[in-house]
Protein backbone atom coordinates (compact mmCIF):
# COMPACT_ATOMS: atom_id res chain seq x y z
CA UNK A 1 0.00 0.00 0.00
CA UNK A 2 1.54 3.18 -0.79
CA UNK A 3 0.82 5.16 2.55
CA UNK A 4 2.94 7.39 5.09
CA UNK A 5 1.35 6.48 8.71
CA UNK A 6 -1.62 4.32 7.23
CA UNK A 7 -2.38 7.57 4.88
CA UNK A 8 -2.53 6.64 1.34
CA UNK A 9 -0.94 9.62 -1.27
CA UNK A 10 -4.51 9.06 -3.07
CA UNK A 11 -8.05 8.14 -1.52
CA UNK A 12 -8.85 5.46 -4.16
CA UNK A 13 -11.70 4.42 -2.29
CA UNK A 14 -13.11 8.14 -2.88
CA UNK A 15 -12.09 8.65 -6.34
CA UNK A 16 -14.30 5.46 -6.87
CA UNK A 17 -17.11 6.68 -5.29
CA UNK A 18 -16.51 10.70 -6.80
CA UNK A 19 -16.08 9.20 -9.97
CA UNK A 20 -19.53 7.15 -9.52
CA UNK A 21 -21.53 9.85 -7.57
CA UNK A 22 -20.52 12.36 -10.76
CA UNK A 23 -20.55 10.12 -14.02
CA UNK A 24 -23.78 11.10 -16.57
CA UNK A 25 -25.98 8.45 -16.39
CA UNK A 26 -26.15 6.10 -19.47
CA UNK A 27 -28.95 6.16 -22.25
CA UNK A 28 -32.31 5.11 -21.26
CA UNK A 29 -32.75 0.95 -22.34
CA UNK A 30 -35.37 -1.27 -20.54
CA UNK A 31 -33.90 -4.00 -18.96
CA UNK A 32 -34.84 -6.85 -21.49
CA UNK A 33 -32.89 -4.74 -24.19
CA UNK A 34 -30.09 -4.14 -21.72
CA UNK A 35 -29.90 -8.41 -21.46
CA UNK A 36 -29.82 -8.63 -25.46
CA UNK A 37 -27.06 -5.76 -25.37
CA UNK A 38 -25.07 -7.13 -23.45
CA UNK A 39 -25.13 -10.96 -24.76
CA UNK A 40 -24.89 -9.59 -28.11
CA UNK A 41 -21.68 -7.81 -27.21
CA UNK A 42 -20.36 -10.97 -26.02
CA UNK A 43 -21.15 -12.89 -28.99
CA UNK A 44 -19.51 -10.30 -30.70
CA UNK A 45 -16.35 -10.09 -29.01
CA UNK A 46 -16.05 -14.43 -29.17
CA UNK A 47 -16.75 -13.93 -32.94
CA UNK A 48 -14.69 -11.00 -34.00
CA UNK A 49 -11.47 -13.32 -32.45
CA UNK A 50 -11.51 -15.54 -35.29
CA UNK A 51 -11.98 -12.54 -37.97
CA UNK A 52 -8.84 -10.57 -36.24
CA UNK A 53 -6.42 -13.37 -36.25
CA UNK A 54 -7.64 -14.76 -39.86
CA UNK A 55 -6.75 -11.08 -41.19
CA UNK A 56 -4.12 -10.18 -39.34
CA UNK A 57 -2.29 -13.29 -39.32
CA UNK A 58 -1.48 -13.16 -35.74
CA UNK A 59 -1.85 -16.47 -33.22
CA UNK A 60 -1.61 -16.84 -29.55
CA UNK A 61 1.49 -19.35 -28.94
CA UNK A 62 -0.52 -21.87 -27.08
CA UNK A 63 -2.89 -21.61 -29.73
CA UNK A 64 -0.46 -22.35 -32.40
CA UNK A 65 -1.94 -25.84 -34.44
CA UNK A 66 -5.30 -25.53 -32.53
CA UNK A 67 -8.29 -26.12 -34.67
CA UNK A 68 -12.03 -24.52 -34.72
CA UNK A 69 -13.72 -25.72 -31.28
CA UNK A 70 -10.32 -26.12 -29.63
CA UNK A 71 -10.94 -24.24 -25.86
CA UNK A 72 -8.06 -22.90 -26.51
CA UNK A 73 -9.23 -21.25 -29.05
CA UNK A 74 -11.93 -19.14 -27.68
CA UNK A 75 -10.59 -17.61 -25.25
CA UNK A 76 -6.25 -16.67 -25.78
CA UNK A 77 -4.10 -17.03 -22.55
CA UNK A 78 -7.75 -17.11 -20.61
CA UNK A 79 -7.77 -13.24 -21.12
CA UNK A 80 -11.54 -12.38 -19.76
CA UNK A 81 -14.06 -10.41 -21.93
CA UNK A 82 -16.35 -8.56 -19.50
CA UNK A 83 -19.16 -5.97 -20.46
CA UNK A 84 -19.20 -3.34 -17.70
CA UNK A 85 -21.49 -0.14 -17.39
CA UNK A 86 -19.63 3.33 -16.19
CA UNK A 87 -19.22 2.41 -12.43
CA UNK A 88 -17.43 -0.69 -13.58
CA UNK A 89 -14.92 1.28 -15.87
CA UNK A 90 -14.42 3.37 -13.51
CA UNK A 91 -13.45 0.85 -10.87
CA UNK A 92 -11.29 -1.11 -13.22
CA UNK A 93 -9.23 1.70 -14.01
CA UNK A 94 -8.73 3.03 -10.42
CA UNK A 95 -7.01 -0.36 -10.57
CA UNK A 96 -4.99 -0.06 -13.16
CA UNK A 97 -3.70 3.72 -11.91
CA UNK A 98 -3.13 2.46 -8.49
CA UNK A 99 -0.58 -1.09 -9.72
CA UNK A 100 0.88 1.20 -12.71
CA UNK A 101 1.36 4.48 -10.29
CA UNK A 102 2.57 2.34 -7.35
CA UNK A 103 6.47 3.57 -8.02
CA UNK A 104 5.52 7.38 -8.60
CA UNK A 105 3.65 7.30 -5.54
CA UNK A 106 5.73 5.76 -3.44
CA UNK A 107 8.95 7.91 -4.61
CA UNK A 108 6.67 11.03 -4.20
CA UNK A 109 5.33 9.79 -0.44
CA UNK A 110 9.00 9.15 0.34
CA UNK A 111 9.74 13.08 -0.29
CA UNK A 112 6.63 14.29 1.55
CA UNK A 113 7.72 12.02 4.71
CA UNK A 114 11.10 13.92 5.26
CA UNK A 115 8.59 17.50 5.44
CA UNK A 116 8.10 18.47 8.73
CA UNK A 117 3.92 17.65 9.21
CA UNK A 118 4.22 15.77 5.75
CA UNK A 119 1.52 13.26 7.58
CA UNK A 120 -1.27 15.65 8.18
CA UNK A 121 -0.98 17.05 4.53
CA UNK A 122 -1.22 13.48 3.87
CA UNK A 123 -4.57 12.92 5.13
CA UNK A 124 -5.75 16.19 3.45
CA UNK A 125 -3.86 15.65 -0.08
CA UNK A 126 -5.08 11.77 -0.54
CA UNK A 127 -8.72 12.86 0.00
CA UNK A 128 -8.06 16.16 -2.17
CA UNK A 129 -6.41 14.02 -4.99
CA UNK A 130 -9.45 11.36 -4.58
CA UNK A 131 -11.65 13.58 -5.30
CA UNK A 132 -9.64 15.12 -8.20
CA UNK A 133 -9.12 12.04 -9.77
CA UNK A 134 -12.56 10.74 -9.68
CA UNK A 135 -13.97 14.17 -11.41
CA UNK A 136 -11.52 13.26 -14.09
CA UNK A 137 -12.70 9.37 -14.52
CA UNK A 138 -16.11 11.02 -14.52
CA UNK A 139 -15.85 12.54 -17.11
CA UNK A 140 -13.61 9.78 -19.19
CA UNK A 141 -15.97 7.04 -18.36
CA UNK A 142 -18.56 8.10 -20.63
CA UNK A 143 -16.62 8.39 -23.90
CA UNK A 144 -14.65 5.27 -23.57
CA UNK A 145 -16.09 2.09 -25.88
CA UNK A 146 -13.78 0.08 -25.13
CA UNK A 147 -10.47 -0.77 -23.94
CA UNK A 148 -7.99 -3.44 -23.54
CA UNK A 149 -6.12 -3.06 -19.53
CA UNK A 150 -3.04 -4.43 -20.21
CA UNK A 151 -1.94 -4.42 -16.75
CA UNK A 152 -5.06 -5.06 -15.10
CA UNK A 153 -5.02 -6.49 -11.20
CA UNK A 154 -7.56 -8.79 -10.91
CA UNK A 155 -10.24 -8.83 -8.33
CA UNK A 156 -13.01 -10.49 -7.13
CA UNK A 157 -15.86 -7.89 -9.82
CA UNK A 158 -13.39 -7.64 -12.68
CA UNK A 159 -11.30 -10.84 -13.09
CA UNK A 160 -8.00 -10.90 -15.53
CA UNK A 161 -5.51 -12.48 -16.85
CA UNK A 162 -2.90 -14.19 -15.16
CA UNK A 163 -0.26 -12.19 -15.63
CA UNK A 164 -2.62 -9.12 -16.26
CA UNK A 165 -5.16 -8.09 -18.94
CA UNK A 166 -8.63 -8.07 -19.78
CA UNK A 167 -10.70 -6.62 -22.53
CA UNK A 168 -13.93 -4.42 -21.59
CA UNK A 169 -16.67 -3.15 -23.33
CA UNK A 170 -18.83 -0.55 -22.06
CA UNK A 171 -22.22 -1.20 -23.07
CA UNK A 172 -23.76 2.32 -22.28
CA UNK A 173 -21.15 3.96 -24.06
CA UNK A 174 -21.98 1.89 -27.54
CA UNK A 175 -25.04 2.33 -27.23
CA UNK A 176 -24.86 5.93 -27.11
CA UNK A 177 -23.22 6.16 -29.69
CA UNK A 178 -24.26 3.76 -31.93
CA UNK A 179 -27.51 6.31 -31.39
CA UNK A 180 -26.18 9.86 -31.75
CA UNK A 181 -24.59 8.58 -35.40
CA UNK A 182 -27.59 6.62 -36.37
CA UNK A 183 -26.17 3.37 -37.53
CA UNK A 184 -26.76 0.23 -37.85
CA UNK A 185 -26.45 -0.18 -34.20
CA UNK A 186 -25.77 -4.67 -34.53
CA UNK A 187 -22.66 -3.92 -37.22
CA UNK A 188 -21.82 -0.87 -34.93
CA UNK A 189 -21.12 -3.03 -32.27
CA UNK A 190 -19.40 -6.08 -33.72
CA UNK A 191 -17.31 -2.83 -35.54
CA UNK A 192 -16.23 -2.06 -32.11
CA UNK A 193 -15.48 -5.47 -31.31
CA UNK A 194 -13.23 -5.60 -34.09
CA UNK A 195 -10.73 -2.92 -32.61
CA UNK A 196 -10.90 -4.25 -28.97
CA UNK A 197 -9.78 -7.71 -30.32
CA UNK A 198 -7.24 -6.80 -32.46
CA UNK A 199 -5.87 -5.16 -29.51
CA UNK A 200 -6.14 -8.52 -27.16
CA UNK A 201 -4.80 -10.37 -30.11
CA UNK A 202 -1.78 -7.58 -29.97
CA UNK A 203 -0.74 -9.04 -26.78
CA UNK A 204 -1.29 -12.47 -26.87
CA UNK A 205 0.37 -12.96 -29.44
CA UNK A 206 3.28 -10.71 -28.96
CA UNK A 207 4.19 -12.28 -25.35
CA UNK A 208 7.26 -9.65 -24.96
CA UNK A 209 4.87 -6.82 -25.94
CA UNK A 210 3.57 -6.47 -22.33
CA UNK A 211 6.83 -6.56 -20.35
CA UNK A 212 8.37 -3.91 -22.92
CA UNK A 213 5.27 -1.23 -22.76
CA UNK A 214 5.30 -1.71 -19.02
CA UNK A 215 9.45 -1.54 -18.67
CA UNK A 216 9.26 1.66 -21.02
CA UNK A 217 6.02 2.99 -18.23
CA UNK A 218 7.85 2.24 -15.36
CA UNK A 219 11.39 3.87 -17.11
CA UNK A 220 9.64 6.96 -17.27
CA UNK A 221 8.04 7.12 -13.96
CA UNK A 222 11.31 6.41 -12.45
CA UNK A 223 12.67 9.65 -14.13
CA UNK A 224 9.45 12.28 -12.75
CA UNK A 225 10.43 14.46 -10.09
CA UNK A 226 7.51 16.71 -9.62
CA UNK A 227 6.31 17.10 -6.19
CA UNK A 228 3.24 16.55 -4.97
CA UNK A 229 1.94 19.75 -4.84
CA UNK A 230 2.69 20.11 -8.79
CA UNK A 231 0.84 17.28 -9.23
CA UNK A 232 -2.45 18.41 -7.22
CA UNK A 233 -2.58 22.01 -9.32
CA UNK A 234 -2.04 19.40 -12.94
CA UNK A 235 -5.57 17.77 -11.65
CA UNK A 236 -6.67 20.95 -10.07
CA UNK A 237 -6.48 22.87 -13.70
CA UNK A 238 -7.94 19.96 -15.40
CA UNK A 239 -11.28 20.12 -12.77
CA UNK A 240 -11.61 23.30 -13.59
CA UNK A 241 -11.59 23.00 -17.05
CA UNK A 242 -14.24 19.94 -16.87
CA UNK A 243 -16.24 22.22 -14.52
CA UNK A 244 -15.95 25.78 -16.28
CA UNK A 245 -14.30 27.19 -12.84
CA UNK A 246 -11.19 28.64 -14.80
CA UNK A 247 -12.72 32.22 -15.95
CA UNK A 248 -12.94 33.36 -19.67
CA UNK A 249 -10.29 33.84 -20.95
CA UNK A 250 -7.30 31.90 -18.78
CA UNK A 251 -7.09 28.97 -21.25
CA UNK A 252 -4.01 28.32 -22.43
CA UNK A 253 -2.50 30.04 -19.72
CA UNK A 254 0.21 26.58 -19.14
CA UNK A 255 0.81 26.81 -22.81
CA UNK A 256 -1.78 24.57 -23.68
CA UNK A 257 0.15 22.17 -22.10
CA UNK A 258 -0.80 18.27 -20.70
CA UNK A 259 0.33 16.44 -17.90
CA UNK A 260 2.80 14.58 -19.75
CA UNK A 261 4.08 17.73 -21.25
CA UNK A 262 4.54 18.83 -17.44
CA UNK A 263 6.70 15.99 -15.94
CA UNK A 264 8.78 15.80 -18.69
CA UNK A 265 12.87 15.51 -18.17
CA UNK A 266 15.26 14.78 -21.03
CA UNK A 267 14.88 11.14 -20.93
CA UNK A 268 11.75 11.06 -19.92
CA UNK A 269 11.13 12.91 -23.76
CA UNK A 270 13.53 9.73 -25.11
CA UNK A 271 10.73 7.39 -23.62
CA UNK A 272 7.76 9.51 -24.41
CA UNK A 273 8.95 9.42 -28.31
CA UNK A 274 9.44 5.51 -27.89
CA UNK A 275 5.88 5.05 -26.29
CA UNK A 276 4.40 7.05 -28.60
CA UNK A 277 5.28 5.29 -31.58
CA UNK A 278 4.55 1.62 -29.95
CA UNK A 279 0.64 3.16 -28.95
CA UNK A 280 0.49 4.83 -32.55
CA UNK A 281 1.12 1.55 -33.80
CA UNK A 282 -1.32 -0.46 -31.57
CA UNK A 283 -4.14 1.72 -32.27
CA UNK A 284 -3.40 2.40 -35.86
CA UNK A 285 -3.19 -0.97 -36.09
CA UNK A 286 -6.58 -2.00 -35.00
CA UNK A 287 -8.47 0.60 -36.90
CA UNK A 288 -6.75 -0.78 -39.99
CA UNK A 289 -7.76 -4.07 -39.40
CA UNK A 290 -11.37 -2.86 -38.01
CA UNK A 291 -12.19 -1.72 -41.32
CA UNK A 292 -10.14 -4.51 -43.09
CA UNK A 293 -12.28 -6.99 -41.68
CA UNK A 294 -15.42 -5.01 -41.72
CA UNK A 295 -16.65 -5.13 -45.52
CA UNK A 296 -17.06 -9.24 -45.11
CA UNK A 297 -18.52 -8.87 -41.75
CA UNK A 298 -19.95 -5.34 -41.05
CA UNK A 299 -22.07 -4.58 -43.88
CA UNK A 300 -22.40 -0.90 -43.17
CA UNK A 301 -18.81 -0.35 -42.57
CA UNK A 302 -18.11 2.57 -44.88
CA UNK A 303 -20.74 4.37 -43.76
CA UNK A 304 -19.46 3.66 -39.89
CA UNK A 305 -16.53 4.58 -40.51
CA UNK A 306 -17.42 8.23 -42.20
CA UNK A 307 -19.96 9.14 -39.38
CA UNK A 308 -17.26 8.07 -36.75
CA UNK A 309 -14.38 10.19 -38.09
CA UNK A 310 -16.72 13.24 -38.46
CA UNK A 311 -17.71 12.80 -34.59
CA UNK A 312 -13.70 12.10 -33.76
CA UNK A 313 -12.85 15.53 -36.02
CA UNK A 314 -15.47 17.78 -34.38
CA UNK A 315 -15.22 17.20 -30.97
CA UNK A 316 -17.07 18.62 -28.80
CA UNK A 317 -17.72 21.73 -26.07
CA UNK A 318 -14.87 23.94 -25.37
CA UNK A 319 -14.53 22.57 -21.74
CA UNK A 320 -14.56 19.56 -23.35
CA UNK A 321 -11.33 20.06 -25.87
CA UNK A 322 -9.54 22.02 -22.95
CA UNK A 323 -10.02 18.87 -20.98
CA UNK A 324 -8.58 16.44 -23.55
CA UNK A 325 -6.01 18.68 -24.27
CA UNK A 326 -4.84 18.64 -20.89
CA UNK A 327 -5.11 15.14 -20.66
CA UNK A 328 -3.20 14.85 -23.77
CA UNK A 329 -6.26 13.00 -25.18
CA UNK A 330 -5.85 15.01 -28.68
CA UNK A 331 -2.46 12.91 -29.13
CA UNK A 332 -4.29 10.22 -28.41
CA UNK A 333 -6.93 10.94 -31.84
CA UNK A 334 -3.49 11.53 -33.39
CA UNK A 335 -2.08 8.02 -32.44
CA UNK A 336 -5.05 6.82 -34.37
CA UNK A 337 -4.74 8.25 -37.64
CA UNK A 338 -0.89 8.82 -38.25
CA UNK A 339 -0.60 4.81 -36.67
CA UNK A 340 -3.50 3.82 -39.34
CA UNK A 341 -1.79 5.56 -42.45
CA UNK A 342 1.59 3.85 -40.98
CA UNK A 343 0.19 0.14 -41.08
CA UNK A 344 -1.34 0.83 -44.43
CA UNK A 345 1.74 1.73 -46.44
CA UNK A 346 3.68 -0.86 -45.10
CA UNK A 347 0.93 -3.54 -45.79
CA UNK A 348 0.89 -2.24 -49.13
CA UNK A 349 4.32 -1.94 -49.75
CA UNK A 350 5.32 -5.39 -48.19
CA UNK A 351 2.01 -7.23 -47.44
CA UNK A 352 0.70 -8.45 -44.07
CA UNK A 353 3.34 -11.12 -43.42
CA UNK A 354 5.97 -8.46 -44.22
CA UNK A 355 4.37 -6.20 -41.90
CA UNK A 356 4.11 -8.71 -39.06
CA UNK A 357 8.26 -8.65 -38.68
CA UNK A 358 6.66 -5.37 -36.54
CA UNK A 359 6.13 -7.50 -34.14
CA UNK A 360 9.99 -9.86 -33.64
CA UNK A 361 11.30 -7.47 -31.40
CA UNK A 362 11.37 -4.06 -29.51
CA UNK A 363 14.59 -3.31 -32.10
CA UNK A 364 11.49 -3.64 -34.52
CA UNK A 365 9.18 -1.52 -33.67
CA UNK A 366 8.58 1.67 -35.67
CA UNK A 367 10.42 5.29 -34.57
CA UNK A 368 8.51 7.87 -34.11
CA UNK A 369 10.60 9.13 -37.03
CA UNK A 370 9.72 6.10 -39.06
CA UNK A 371 5.93 6.22 -37.79
CA UNK A 372 5.52 9.74 -40.02
CA UNK A 373 8.15 8.15 -43.11
CA UNK A 374 6.61 4.04 -43.09
CA UNK A 375 8.89 3.87 -46.00
CA UNK A 376 12.10 4.46 -44.09
CA UNK A 377 10.98 1.76 -41.65
CA UNK A 378 10.59 -0.53 -44.40
CA UNK A 379 14.35 0.02 -45.30
CA UNK A 380 15.86 -0.62 -42.19
CA UNK A 381 13.47 -4.00 -40.89
CA UNK A 382 13.50 -5.16 -44.87
CA UNK A 383 16.89 -4.58 -45.67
Amino acid sequence: MTSIGGVEMVDWNLAVATATRFVRPGPEVSRDEARAIVAELRRHAKSSEEHVRAFTRMVPPQAEGETEGEPGAEHPQDTPVLVVDRPGWIKANVAGFRAVLKPLLQKMEERRSSVPGGAVLGAVGGKVTGVELGMLLSFLASRVLGQYETFAPASRDLPAAARGGRLLLVAPNIVHVERELEVDPHDFRMWVCLHEETHRTQFTAVPWLRDHIEGEIQSFLGETEIDPGTLLERLREAVQSLTGGRPEGEEGDDGGRSFVDLVQTPAQREILARLTAVMSLLEGHADYVMDGVGPDVVPSVAEIREKFQKRRASGAGRLDQALRKLLGLDAKLRQYRDGERFVRAVVDEVGMDGFNRVWTSPNTLPTKQEIAKPADWVARVHR
